[in-house]
């Protein structure tokens, strides 16, 4: 069983930075794909930042520029680098990682994060 361990997340004001990071509990290079996802009260979780095997990344419109997702091989860490916080990034952050491909594809989630941006 893979585990997945965010830590990082607390109060910041706007315009603040925020550092998040995820643990893996295995070779984070055997992921296809990691990414970091948020839910905001209310509201669906959505996708905010992903990193795929080949090394590519990818950003929801709303944090591109703001936002960084980077990852450490030799400590199997995953992380993202938040700046020019704003009230709606406020929300439940997790972490997310996926192996292999079509049915028999393994999903991992960690438990979250709490991020609140708010004066």
């Amino acid at each position: 069983q893979v585990q997945l361990v965010e830590s990082g997340g607390g109060l910041v004001q706007p315009g603040g930075s925020l550092n998040l990071s995820c643990a893996a509990h295995r070779n984070i290079d055997s992921f296809n794909f990691l990414a970091w996802y948020r839910q905001a009260p209310g509201k669906q979780r959505e996708l905010v930042a992903g990193f795929s095997f080949e090394g590519s990344t990818n950003y929801s419109d709303s944090v591109k520029g703001r936002f960084t997702i980077s990852r450490q091989s030799a400590k199997n860490l995953l992380s993202l680098q938040m700046n020019s916080l704003k009230p709606d990034d406020t929300g439940v952050y997790f972490c997310y990682a996926y192996m292999g491909v079509g049915p028999g594809r393994e999903e991992y989630w960690g438990q979250g994060t709490q991020v609140t941006v708010s004066s």
